[in-house]
């Protein structure tokens, strides 16, 4: 079973460059500096079609779906409900139309809790308005599920990941993972990440950070989990992509917007 994964956003919550034309010391000539807020789409391709899962739903949403192609999504999974991995949640808008259903958004309970309040008319009617999400709360950690659609199904299973104050979930869809905002990792979730093809890891900046890995905790991480190929996320405007690269091992890439690879 194989299937793409495609880095939709690779940016920290205020992009790269910010939205004062900050760029920090990332160099502007270099394309892959230029980062939306992060998400992940996976595809996979069968006789039937392409089964599409999106990570988070960044405030760039819409103009990531147009850069990598995405004509429709069949399952959203959230990992928390912070303003960069869901205030892009309302042009979902289109593909719900486009599907002429409500599209099944995995989450926890505390991100269940928090955006079916926060943005009450995506999960209800409203005025008369359709609504676009259906909330499903996520199985237990460890337990193995999937998500169904024209391409076959691609599976998944979930561990917890520490945010500084708050939890964020990490996902693993077959042979990758993907941490994009976590702090600290216990055993369990370093058993769960073990082993794969691709991961998909924070690394805000190189100083400690206290609700990001910085750039040393995610090697430590890396190298623990033993997994085939990483790839950096997250990555702030003090994390120049070239300086970076140069930086890390023979297995560690540095992320970038429509950065993709096929696993399995």
């Amino acid at each position: 079973m194989s299937f793409e994964v495609v880095i939709l956003g690779s940016g920290s919550s205020g992009g790269v460059p910010r939205g004062d034309g900050d760029w920090g010391v990332c160099d502007p000539a270099e394309p892959k500096n230029r980062r939306t807020r992060c998400s992940m789409l996976a595809k996979k391709a069968g006789p039937d079609g392409v089964t599409n899962i999106l990570i988070d739903t960044s405030p760039d949403l819409r103009e990531q779906m147009l850069a990598s192609g995405t004509r429709h999504v069949d399952a959203v999974l959230y990992t928390h409900d912070h303003a960069d991995q869901t205030h892009g949640i309302d042009d979902l808008r289109t593909f719900a139309a486009r599907a002429r259903k409500r599209i099944p958004a995995w989450m926890d309970e505390a991100t269940r809790a928090s955006l079916t309040h926060r943005f009450d008319y995506i999960f209800e009617t409203k005025l008369g308005y359709p609504p676009l999400l259906e909330a499903r709360t996520i199985p237990p950690h460890g337990v193995d599920w999937s998500v169904e659609g024209a391409g076959g199904a691609i599976p998944v299973t979930t561990f917890d990941q520490a945010h500084g104050p708050i939890r964020s979930v990490g996902y693993r869809l077959g042979d990758m993972a993907y941490s994009s905002d976590v702090s600290d990792l216990d055993e369990a979730a370093l058993k769960a990440v073990a082993g794969c093809q691709v991961w998909i890891v924070d690394a805000l900046r190189y100083a400690p950070h206290p609700t990001h890995a910085h750039l040393d905790r995610a090697l430590e991480w890396i190298a623990a989990a033993e997994v085939e190929r990483a790839v950096l996320t997250n990555l702030h405007i003090d994390m120049d992509y070239n300086t970076l690269s140069a930086l890390v091992p023979a297995n560690v890439e540095v992320g970038f917007d429509g950065w993709c690879a096929t696993v399995g």
